[in-house]
Order: C-alpha cells, then sequence, then structure tokens
C-alpha cells in the first residue's frame, strides 16, 4: 500500500492553505490540527474500502512451447472478491530477455465477476523464455491509496525453431506441375544423368542417347532413357559466430537462417537427397551426418533448436576445414554466414575457395534493408551525409566479396530476410535441374 499522486498533491497543496490562518492569528492553529485530522481520516477511510491483495485470486496459464518469427498468449484469470467497489486493475508482465516487453494492460472489474486477461508473448530468441512474474495494480475508491499484488509466475516455455512456416513454404512447392520434373515418386523420365531404361529409337529422340551395344544385340536402333539423379549429398553449414546473433528485423539473423535451412531440409528429403547439419563458429558446435527419408527430418528440427547463440568470432579456416576433411563425395554446401567488409570476408574467401574446388558451394548472406535505406535515401543534413556515404561503402563491398564468390564457381544469394527461404528453394530446385551437383 501507498499513497498516490493525489494524496501528495492533496497534504503538498492542503497543509500551507491550513497555517495560513496562523499568520493572521495564532489562536487559529486548530484549524491546522482539523485539517491533518481530517485528511488521515478520509485516507483511512479510503485505505479500509480498497480491495484487500489477499483477496484478489489469479490462475496463470502459459503455452507448452512457441517458435521463433511467432507469438504465443499467456492466459491470466483475476478472480473479482464479493463485497468490493468497481476498480480499475492494471496488469504488468516481467518477462525474460528471450521475450519482448509488453506493456501494461488496464481491465474494469467488479464483485463476483472472473476477468479475461491475455498477455502476448513474443520470443525474441531461441531457448527458454522465462516468464518472471506480474504485477497487479489498483486504487482506491477516492483515489488516494494504491494497493498492488505480486503474483510469482516462474514458469519457462521452450522457443524452438519456426516449423510452421517451413511447411507452408515446402508445400506451397509441392503444388505446382513443374516441380515434378524428376523430383517427384513418378520419376520424370527424360531428364538428368542417371540411367533409367532402354526403349526403341524413334524420330525426334537425342541422337547422342543411342547406345550403340545395345543396338548390336536388337539389330535395330536403342536408345537409353535418363532420369534426374537422386540422393544427391546436402550439407546444411551454419555460422553461430556473433555477427548472426544480431537481430535484423526483431530476429537474430541465426534464426532466419535456421528456418530457411529447415525449409530446404523439409524439401531435399521429400525429393531423396540426403540431407546434413554442420554448424561452427569459433570452433565445430555441431555436425549431423547426412541422412536421407522424412524420418530424418525431427532430428534436423532437434539439433537446429538446441544451436546456441556465440560472441566469438568465426574460425573459417578451423570450421571449413573440418567440414571438407569429413565429407567424402562431391556435395552441395549450403553455407549460410554474415560477413562486413572485404578485410573482414578475405579468410572467409581463401577457405571457401578451397571448399569449392570440390564440392558446390551455395552462399547465403541476409541483406540488411536499413542498411540499404540509408545509402538510398536523400540526405537533408550534414550528418546523414555522412551515414549515406558509409552505408554506401558496405554495400559495395559486399558486392565486391559476392562478385569474388561467384568467379570462384559458389552459387550466391543476397536477399533480406523474408525472401531467403523462398530464393534458396528456388536456386535448390536450379541446381538439381543442372545436375550441377
Amino acid at each position: 500500500m501507498r499513497p498516490t499522486a493525489v494524496t501528495l498533491l492533496l497534504f503538498l497543496i492542503g497543509f500551507p492553505l491550513a497555517v495560513l490562518p496562523v499568520m493572521f492569528d495564532p489562536d487559529l492553529w486548530v484549524f491546522w490540527l482539523i485539517y491533518l485530522g481530517g485528511a488521515l481520516l478520509v485516507l483511512g477511510v479510503d485505505a479500509l474500502l480498497a480491495m484487500s491483495p489477499r483477496r484478489l485470486h489469479v490462475e496463470i496459464e502459459t503455452p507448452d512451447a512457441m517458435m521463433i518469427g511467432g507469438r504465443g498468449t499467456m492466459q491470466m484469470q483475476l478472480l473479482m472478491p464479493r463485497g468490493v467497489p468497481p476498480v480499475r486493475i492494471e496488469v504488468l508482465p516481467e518477462l525474460g530477455e528471450t521475450l519482448a516487453p509488453q506493456p501494461a494492460q488496464k481491465v474494469e472489474a467488479r464483485a463476483g465477476e472472473t476477468i479475461d486477461v491475455d498477455v502476448e508473448l513474443v520470443p525474441v530468441r531461441r531457448g527458454q523464455a522465462e516468464v518472471q512474474r506480474a504485477w497487479l495494480r489498483w486504487t482506491s475508491p477516492f483515489g488516494l491509496v494504491e494497493r498492488q499484488k505480486h503474483v510469482p509466475i516462474d514458469r519457462h516455455v521452450p522457443v524452438e525453431p519456426n516449423v510452421n512456416a517451413v511447411r507452408s513454404t515446402a508445400m506451397a512447392f509441392f503444388a505446382p506441375h513443374e516441380f515434378a520434373s524428376g523430383l517427384k515418386v513418378e520419376r520424370y523420365v527424360g531428364d538428368g544423368t542417371e540411367f533409367d531404361s532402354l526403349r526403341e529409337y524413334v524420330p525426334g529422340l537425342d541422337s547422342r542417347a543411342i547406345s550403340w551395344r545395345a543396338t548390336a544385340r536388337h539389330r535395330k536402333l536403342i536408345c537409353q532413357d535418363y532420369r534426374a539423379e537422386r540422393n544427391h549429398s546436402v550439407i546444411l553449414a551454419l555460422d553461430t559466430g556473433h555477427l548472426m546473433s544480431e537481430p535484423m528485423g526483431g530476429i537474430p539473423k541465426l534464426d532466419h537462417g535456421v528456418t530457411a535451412a529447415l525449409v530446404l531440409a523439409y524439401m531435399g528429403l521429400h525429393t531423396g537427397d540426403r540431407v546434413g547439419l554442420f554448424a561452427f563458429d569459433s570452433k565445430v558446435r555441431t555436425y549431423a551426418e547426412p541422412q536421407g527419408g522424412v524420418h530424418a527430418f525431427p532430428r534436423l528440427r532437434r539439433l537446429t533448436a538446441d544451436l546456441a547463440y556465440s560472441a566469438s568470432e568465426t574460425n573459417f579456416t578451423l570450421g571449413l576445414a573440418e567440414l571438407s576433411a569429413r565429407l567424402r563425395r562431391r556435395s552441395l554446401i549450403v553455407l549460410l554466414t554474415d560477413f562486413v567488409d572485404t578485410v573482414t570476408a578475405e579468410l572467409m574467401l581463401d577457405n571457401v575457395h578451397r571448399l569449392a574446388r570440390r564440392h558446390l558451394v551455395l552462399f547465403v548472406t541476409l541483406r540488411d534493408p536499413e542498411l540499404l535505406a540509408i545509402a538510398e535515401r536523400d540526405p537533408d543534413r550534414v550528418s546523414g551525409l555522412y551515414e549515406s556515404v558509409v552505408a554506401g561503402d558496405f554495400v559495395r563491398e559486399r558486392e565486391v566479396v559476392l562478385a569474388r564468390l561467384r568467379r570462384m564457381g559458389c552459387v550466391c544469394i543476397d536477399v533480406a530476410p523474408q525472401h531467403v527461404s523462398t530464393r534458396m528453394l528456388n536456386q535448390y530446385l536450379e541446381i538439381k535441374r543442372r545436375e550441377l551437383i
């Protein structure tokens, strides 16, 4: 219990006014006592009429789990006691660092009612989101006294990668007819490099597909049919260094990368490829051998959910050399990382070049829309001009690094976070169509 601003104002203004008659006649000091006694009496009565925190019961229900990029709801029920005057209650949740802070909510409550309060939980990082406590505050009928109730919650809600976004994005690619070419179970015959069957040659078929050995055996022109090769090895290489822990659009870059990687893994497993995971920063954090079949997806989801945010600088020499040593066959390596400028990217370029000699590297970075907006805006002051020049330099140096990677034979993707999953899937399907692995 504590006095409100109205009470402080009442005493700050009322006391000088009550003492003012004494300046004209010392015998009028009794008015000061009358004012003090009346003010304390009103304050005491108002405090007695205020609802006691012990009589207010609160029931709380938190979600079992949440996904990064999504939202959850904590449901609170305020059970009002009987025989209390109407009151306006302010509800303020106290959340951990993994959740975005939420503003206070004000609800009107009457005696005997059950008030439902929904508190939105917005995760900003993966891990264990902590819902610590809730504070409830209300004032007395005259507004002179403020009461508050502290409700301990101490619950942890796991925040996992956004699998809903994975399924919705991946299934959108299963619908078009073009996706069936060489990727679905019915095997689109005619493209690819993997032998499928023999058939009699008819005009219009590629003469280069004629099998002269089979022709000699059957004494008529026989050609070979091919199908799109499957069972490729795809490695999702995630950089978990400090640059990937920076937020972009309210979510760390690493979580954007995890979601895009799971989308690609979901698609790759459904199309017959084998998908593995590699995570590194200053040292190797996770390695999972490529496995095929849709049953491998929960394993990848679990491993990506356990990836921790690191404050260490990424060691590309150690990480990519270790990855290269573990791979025994040519693979598609999807490297999701980030860099600042050409100077800090030198070691990364050297090691990616060594990796690209044996494997096909799909290099994926996230373009910062805010940095691009600063570089392209028209400044209206000198400080804004400086910001535009610096941002423009970063953008140009980024393009220089990407151009060097393309000359090494890498396939590069540099897009905004909301488009990275779609671009990665499109590029993956293009790589399979062109049989680049």
